[in-house]
Order: C-alpha cells, then structure tokens, then sequence
C-alpha cells in the first residue's frame, strides 16, 4: 500500500485481534483466518498491535510475524492497513517501526514512552526519531484516556507543527468545547474518536474511528458508518442506542468488576460472532467469561438489532 495522507485516512477501521491458545502460545492460523474476514467485510481500514491487539504483551518475533501477515494479505488485497508499533520502551518502538517499514503500512501508530510520562521537548524528541524512521509513512498517534499523558487538541497541535510527519490522531475525544478546540488547533490532522461516538463526532469533524464497535461487528460498524454520510438523523439514532448498550452491558466490566478495555473489546468479538477469536486475554490480565455472553448478547439483539 501508499502510505495516506491525513485526509484519505477517515471511517470504519478495524482492529485486528491477536488469538492465544488456552497455553497462552499466539495462535497464527486464527489470526489469518480474521484478517481474511476482515478484508471480506470490506472495512475502510485495518490496524494491528493496538490495546486490542495485546501490543504489550506480544515479544518481538509475534510481532513480526502478526505484522508480516496483515501485510501481507492487505497488499495483496488493495486494504488500507496499519500497523502499530507501540511499546512502552522507546527504544523497543523504534526498532518494531524500522523492521516494519518495508511493509509499506498505509500509516504507523504510536504511542509516547508510557513508563514515565514524557515532557513537551521529550515527545518532540521521540517523535522526531520515530517519523525519521518511518521513511515517508505518516504517524498516527494512539493517546487514549488511559496514556500517562493524556494530550488536548492545542498541544497536540504544537506537535504536528515541529513534526509534520504526525498525520493522525486517536483519542476518547471530548464534549463541545473539545470539539471547538479541535477544529481550531488541528484541523489538518485525522482525528478519530470512539467508535460508538462516530455519529456525532463526524458531525463535529472528526474524521472516522478505530472502531471498539467494529469489534462486536465489523460490517454492521461499516453499514453504519455509510450511513453516517448518507442519513445523519438516522444514524444519531443507532448511536443513541449504542451508547446505551456500551454503558449498560459493556462499561460495567470495566468500571464495577475491574476488567482491562482489551478485555471487553475481545469479549465484544466473542458477543458478535463474527471471528474466531475467543476470549482468552494473555496472562496476567484476566479475561471475560464467555458465560457473560448470552445475556449481553440478548440485550444487544433488543437494543442494537442492526449489529447481530
């Protein structure tokens, strides 16, 4: 593939899930099996090695091997396709990027150092290096709510302006006054937000989403999102619906019982059915029993009927 530019990377992209076997080994053929499906569905974009992927829990050679094989396929195919590179050392996330660049992703993403969190001239620094590395392929930088330093739009504009080669943005993003600050400070960057706020982030300029609803399912997040450019009223609607099933069946793992977000995205894939991905997160985190799954299911076919 081409590397993008900030304004061809926009919509529905999918994560790609890693697979364990109950001994805790990657489980390759799996993997293959869902970047397959993935293409079939026909997403906007795919990425890799993202907090759903288990980034920090992959060593060197599953990340190649995870790495080579999206590539593989997505070139083949014509699929836009990203890798992630990310890892808390610094120094491990320049080397993931320069065994990665003859891949030729569509982008990189990256996250800042995260066992200490950086100052403004470290993330400068760091970011300097890696779009060094990159040779021409722009950064997408993953700053979710959980990063040891969590950015607003005004500095992340002061980023892209002593480092170009930033193209993207992903982030929890905000209520009305993020959205104003956005547009003001980084409106030539792409800016994804959650995926069951895609709706009304478009609608705020916003550019797509790395989606957590892809994850549930990636074809109905895609029919959604067409409809987003086509009918916004309508797809207001399903976000509505959505939100209420993410706070009500999804969230509580998280906020009562405790579990990691990769944790609930993956037990999302177990809910829709879509990929053979199971539910098993990698030791220590703990995973989502697949017993859960009938009754969030059932409460998602009631709510969100247009995902299952």
């Amino acid at each position: 593939m081409r590397a993008l530019n900030a304004d061809q990377i926009k919509g529905n992209w999918a994560t790609l899930l890693s697979a364990w076997n109950s001994d805790g080994s990657l489980d390759m053929e799996r993997v293959a099996d869902e970047v397959d499906v993935l293409i079939d569905m026909n997403v906007d974009g795919i990425y890799s090695n993202g907090t759903t992927g288990e980034f920090h829990c992959q060593n060197e050679k599953e990340f190649d091997r995870i790495s080579e094989c999206l590539a593989e396929k997505c070139n083949n195919a014509g699929m836009p396709f990203q890798i992630g590179v990310s890892h808390m050392s610094a120094q491990i996330s320049l080397e993931r990027l320069r065994r990665v660049v003859h891949l030729a992703p569509s982008a990189v993403q990256v996250i800042l150092p995260d066992w200490f969190p950086v100052s403004d001239e470290e993330a400068v620094a760091f970011l300097k290096l890696m779009a060094e590395a990159a040779e021409g392929i722009g950064l997408v930088l993953y700053n979710p709510p959980h990063a040891k330093r969590v950015l607003d739009p005004e500095q992340v504009g002061r980023l892209s302006r002593l480092v170009p080669e930033l193209t993207g943005l992903k982030t929890a993003g905000g209520d009305q006054i993020w959205y104003a600050s956005m547009r003001e400070h980084i409106p030539h960057l792409s800016v994804f937000v959650p995926g069951h706020l895609l709706a009304s982030g478009i609608q705020q300029g916003a550019s797509g989403s790395y989606s957590n609803v892809a994850c549930l399912n990636p074809a109905a997040a895609q029919r959604w999102t067409e409809q987003i450019y086509q009918d916004m009223p309508s797809a207001l609607e399903l976000e509505k619906r959505l939100k209420e099933f993410m706070k009500n069946f999804i969230a509580p793992f998280i906020t009562k019982k405790g579990f990691c977000n990769g944790a609930c995205d993956r037990f999302m894939a177990v809910v829709g059915g879509w990929a053979d991905v199971g539910s098993i997160m990698r030791w220590p985190y703990r995973s989502i029993p697949e017993s859960e799954a009938p009754r969030v299911r059932q409460a998602g076919q009631r709510l969100i009927p247009e995902f299952f």
